[in-house]
């Protein structure tokens, strides 16, 4: 494996399938991981400044 990338097995997929978990696969310019805070009635997260303006996409990890 030259990439680095884990291969999962079929047992794996199918783990996480039952838990209603799915794959997804996006390009983009940059990443960053973070946990959303609480403020009000709803969740926050900062982004940086210099994103202002961009489109994001969003993904619940767990």
């Amino acid at each position: 494996m030259s990439n680095g990338k884990k291969i999962k097995n079929d047992q794996d997929m199918t783990d996480e399938m039952q838990r209603g978990k799915v794959k997804f696969e996006v390009y983009g310019e940059e990443m960053v991981e973070k946990a959303v805070k609480l403020s009000g009635n709803s969740g926050r997260v900062y982004l940086p400044p210099d994103w202002v303006g961009c489109r994001v996409k969003i993904i619940r990890i767990d």
